[in-house]
């Protein structure tokens, strides 16, 4: 029997001036590069547990997602809310040059002697143009009488929250999301002057400790993304595969080579050799809105004569996520690396049984044979045999489907990481 189920996060407008949300304890700004995209719904899950831990965010972006990746249900909502700092013509950018200056002689030349610490002479130009950006960026907080800056990113968001602090001296947070290497350039400069960092592994934890040793904040969380368990469950009991139909997959991600959906596609083809009759149906979107790796995707599949067994759904609302959850024998991501794995704990949630990669940080949610079954990446023999088992074994499939559920909700809650925030804002005030 499942544990209690917390009290739903309900997607309800948040305050957005200081007259509207004087009762909470913080009001800050919430950055989050190209929001709301298709991978976000952590993001807006964070925020909702945040108000209810008395933090009201405002949320900040970097610019617009593509419109295909669009695809919450609360992205309209999402998107009336949030301020998009690139969204400025020619009188804006002249106006946020001289606004720059207004800052006096000191605060300009902290700023851009930040922009160019450690930097390869080549991103200069995109430095100063994020200095233009958080010109605004301050300019936001201080009309909204914000407290502070987190960052839900170490890439360039990262750098124009600090250089909003080098201007006007804002406190600014990060969270790292995934290998500090993906995140590019003057890592030390943006961890050394921020307040504090969250990380949401142990081994990404690791990780900053060694490669940022005498550069790290006075505080460093760990904290995993989670997910709402009461919206991600089932309406109905879970059914394994009786042998007597398809056996249905679902997989939910970007379609990016890094996630591995080639080599699921590829396992679904050796299930077919087998004399498996099963459907695959991954959920996700390309970068580029269905003209990038989709296409190669696409391909893969007609090559595989596959074009009855594989669909590529795109990008979908979180209730479709949950539906094809429901309808699943087995949810399988063949990640080559994932930090953690929102998409993973979604299936966990809804009592799916879950076939994943043991790539990144995936070890730290799933317990091999416990909660899941892992097993390495880019091997599509072994990922079909894993599917094949959990298939072919009912008891195994039922446990799986119990002790997924019970993991998430003792652990990755959205209430964990937002909770971690508050704590850190109290600690490092």
């Amino acid at each position: 029997m499942d544990a209690p189920h917390p009290r739903r996060l309900r997607p309800v407008p948040l305050p957005l001036s200081k007259e509207a949300d004087e009762r909470f304890l913080n009001r800050i700004a919430y950055l989050i590069p190209e929001f709301p995209g298709q991978t976000h719904s952590f993001f807006w899950r964070e925020r909702l547990a945040l108000l209810e831990c008395g933090i009201a965010t405002h949320l900040v972006s970097t610019r617009r997602p593509p419109r295909e990746i669009v695809c919450s249900e609360w992205s309209d909502q999402a998107q009336r809310e949030t301020i998009y700092l690139n969204e400025m013509g020619m009188r804006q950018i002249f106006s946020a040059c001289l606004n720059f200056l207004r800052f006096g002689p000191s605060a300009c030349f902290r700023t851009l002697s930040a922009a160019l610490e450690n930097c390869p002479p080549r991103y200069w130009p995109v430095n100063f143009a994020l200095i233009l950006l958080s010109v605004r960026l301050t300019g936001f907080v201080r009309a909204n009488e914000l407290t502070h800056i987190h960052s839900h990113s170490c890439g360039n968001s990262a750098l124009i929250a600090m250089f909003a602090n080098k201007l006007a001296g804002i406190s600014y947070s990060i969270t790292l999301h995934g290998d500090l290497r993906d995140y590019g350039r003057q890592q030390r400069l943006k961890w050394r002057h921020a307040r504090f960092a969250i990380v949401i592994t142990q081994q990404l934890f690791r990780q900053v400790q060694e490669s940022l040793s005498g550069a790290l904040p006075p505080f460093v969380g760990l904290a995993p993304m989670g997910v709402n368990p009461e919206f991600f469950q089932r309406s109905k009991a879970y059914t394994p595969w009786r042998r007597d139909g398809q056996l249905r997959l679902f997989s939910c991600g970007r379609l990016n080579f890094i996630k591995g959906h080639q080599d699921l596609i590829h396992a679904v083809s050796i299930l077919k050799k087998r004399g498996y009759s099963t459907n695959l149906e991954i959920a996700g979107e390309d970068e580029a809105g269905g003209r990038g790796f989709r296409r190669e995707l696409e391909r893969l599949i007609v090559d595989l004569e596959l074009s009855n067994s594989v669909t590529l759904l795109g990008a979908v609302s979180e209730g479709r996520v949950r539906q094809k959850l429901e309808d699943a024998h087995v949810f399988a991501l063949a990640s080559h690396h994932e930090p953690l794995g929102v998409a993973i704990m979604e299936a966990l949630s809804c009592s799916t049984p879950v076939v994943a990669t043991n790539g990144g940080g995936v070890t730290e949610l799933i317990d091999n044979g416990i909660d899941g079954c892992l097993v390495v990446p880019r091997n599509p023999t072994e990922l079909a045999d894993a599917i094949e088992h959990v298939a072919k074994n009912p008891a195994l499939a039922f446990r799986l489907s119990n002790a997924g559920r019970i993991k998430i909700l003792e652990r990755f809650s959205s209430r964990v990481s937002a909770a971690e925030i508050k704590r850190l804002l109290w600690q490092s005030s």
